[in-house]
């Protein structure tokens, strides 16, 4: 079964620039996307873009409105998400609380529905 691991927490740093917390929380995502591969289990995993350059889109009556920025103002934003391949919840709850962004933020776990087997 394949669990959605995703990722809410506060925007770090930007790109290029350093600290020694981005720097640890970097080296733990580095480090945990490399133990999940070895592990068998890992899906796929991508870090999102700053939610600045976010796309909001909604359709109502046929039309088409876009804007820009997250839909929703709050301290966390959703950063990023791993995909694990694993057995049961019990699995996939043992994979997210080696993410990072638990320490500071919360992960949410959902299954993802197979909708061809």
């Amino acid at each position: 079964m394949k669990y959605m691991c995703l990722i809410y927490s506060p925007e770090m740093e930007m790109p290029g620039t350093s600290s020694p917390e981005l720097e640890e929380a970097m080296n733990g995502y580095f480090a945990l996307s490399q133990d999940s591969y070895k592990a068998g289990v890992l899906v796929r995993g991508d870090e999102l873009a700053s939610a600045s350059t976010a796309t909001t889109l909604r359709v109502r009556d046929g039309e088409t409105v876009l804007s820009d920025g997250p839909f929703i103002e709050t301290k966390e934003q959703l950063g990023g998400y791993y995909i694990f391949d694993v057995p049961n919840l019990d699995d996939a709850i043992k994979w997210a609380e080696k993410i990072p962004g638990a320490r500071q933020g919360t992960i949410e776990i959902r299954p993802i529905v197979d909708h061809e087997g």
